[in-house]
């Protein structure tokens, strides 16, 4: 076995155990006859201690090579004790394999040394060795591990959706992929599960939820990428105050668990009007007037059209399959800015965290809508007749869909959702670590019935 204990588990209650660990050189420091070696792995560093024979053997050791090393753990002497755990200890060493000598690092772990980040980026896997980065995956991970057993015991299902899917109209431009069992057809990759979670309300799963990979070919900022994870949720006999109670719930319990926060509930309400009226965005960010490191607040009442000056017509603000407002009917097809919708958005420290709305659970109603967006009967059964048959079908429901990455950005204290992705794209949805997207041979894009011209 290449080790026996990691490199931040061992204490002074481990002293005369014989030991081997294995991991990186964090730093070495050999003098005229002895040496000492950090050896540093996910979980910690272990100083290690080596003997005249073994310092004057690996004298030419570099930072970050790789070893395996046995030895005997021995207590440190209490005025020399400076943290509980590994600093309790040294291990003596009585025998060292180098693993995998490394050249020199195309970018400094120190901290010392800024680089730039498209040397980060190219480099990401050494980049991810640097202890932030490392931290900010790991509260990822907690996050994710929370918000399973919150909606495990509030009876959701985890439940996949496709990644080959349809083109649909939602407000971004789709990533398309060629069939080539089907020349001149295309799946593409989808935005959001959206129909999909719909149809499983249909379907009687009442309530579900899904970290879903979501695809969007939009220009970039920090707090965007192509790719991204999104917490994806549906329910089914709810209205907006069963949202609104629930996902503050979820919160509070998320905070709670990963930071030991405790978040003040129920959570400020604004409709979209007044946050407009008032702070003139629709994402205020509400934490100097209420002097709490995280203010959230309900942003409701959307209106339920956009007029584009690019379409040169009237655009669903957050997707075609939002519910109106009743009372706002009457205005469907006359004067569209007057029509409110019932979505909502959930707003944090200035970013939208997450949006949703209870949806159109009527066939004739949604028909009504695709109508007043100009999307007339033929091409609404082209692009959502399967949607508006299971419609006949469908029971009331509602849902949201929270942005992981930004979740994961603001809890970490991060500036960019790149910097709690493991391995994301520059600012013009490029992988330089991949060099990607990258051209495909002649012969492939023959396979997919594609032709490019030049």
């Amino acid at each position: 076995m290449l080790r026996t204990h990691t490199c931040g588990e061992l204490c002074k209650e481990d002293a005369g155990k014989k030991v081997t660990l294995a991991g990186w050189v964090d730093s070495v420091r050999i003098g005229g006859k002895i040496g000492f070696l950090d050896l540093r792995d996910r979980y910690g560093k272990t100083q290690v201690f080596l003997n005249k024979d073994l310092a004057h053997e690996f004298r030419t050791l570099n930072k970050e090579d790789v070893l395996q090393i046995i030895g005997e753990v021995k207590a440190r002497p209490e005025n020399q004790v400076k943290e509980a755990g590994t600093g309790e200890i040294e291990l003596s060493a009585t025998e060292i394999k180098i693993l995998k000598e490394v050249p020199v690092l195309p970018l400094d772990l120190s901290g010392e040394i800024e680089s730039t980040e498209e040397t980060r980026l190219k480099y990401r896997y050494i980049d991810l060795r640097r202890p932030e980065m490392r931290d900010a995956l790991e509260l990822r991970h907690k996050l994710t591990i929370a918000i399973r057993k919150f909606l495990d015991q509030e009876k959701f299902l985890e439940i996949e959706t496709p990644i080959l899917a349809k083109s649909t109209p939602e407000g971004a431009r789709d990533y398309i992929v060629p069939s080539r069992t089907f020349p001149g057809n295309f799946f593409a990759l989808p935005q959001s599960p959206q129909t999909f979670k719909q149809l499983l309300m249909i379907a009687g799963m009442d309530r579900y939820f899904q970290l879903a990979k979501c695809f969007r070919d939009e220009d970039l900022r920090a707090d965007r990428q192509p790719e991204f994870t999104q917490l994806d949720m549906e329910m089914s006999f709810i209205e907006e105050e069963d949202v609104y109670d629930l996902m503050e719930r979820l919160m509070h319990f998320v905070f709670k668990e990963v930071l030991g926060v405790e978040l003040k509930t129920p959570f400020r309400r604004m409709s979209y009007q007044e946050a407009m009226e008032k702070y003139n965005i629709d994402k205020p960010d509400l934490r100097k007037e209420s002097g709490e490191d995280f203010a959230f607040c309900w942003i409701t009442e959307f209106p339920m059209f956009e007029y584009s000056e690019t379409e040169q017509r009237f655009m669903a603000m957050h997707h075609p399959f939002t519910c109106p407002k009743f009372e706002d009917l009457k205005f469907l097809h006359t004067e569209k800015d007057k029509v409110r919708s019932r979505a909502y958005d959930l707003v944090l420290n200035g970013t939208e965290l997450g949006g949703g709305s209870i949806r159109i659970h009527d066939s004739k109603l949604q028909a009504d809508v695709f109508q007043a967006l100009g999307v007339g009967e033929k091409e609404a059964q082209q692009k959502f007749g399967f949607l508006l048959e299971a419609l006949q079908f469908a029971p009331p429901h509602g849902g949201i869909a929270f942005g992981l990455d930004r979740w994961a950005m603001i809890m970490a204290g991060k500036e960019s959702i790149r910097d709690v992705i493991a391995f994301p794209k520059n600012k013009e949805a490029k992988d330089l670590m991949l060099d990607s997207p990258s051209s495909v041979s002649s012969e492939q894009l023959k396979e997919v019935h594609i032709k490019l011209e030049k």
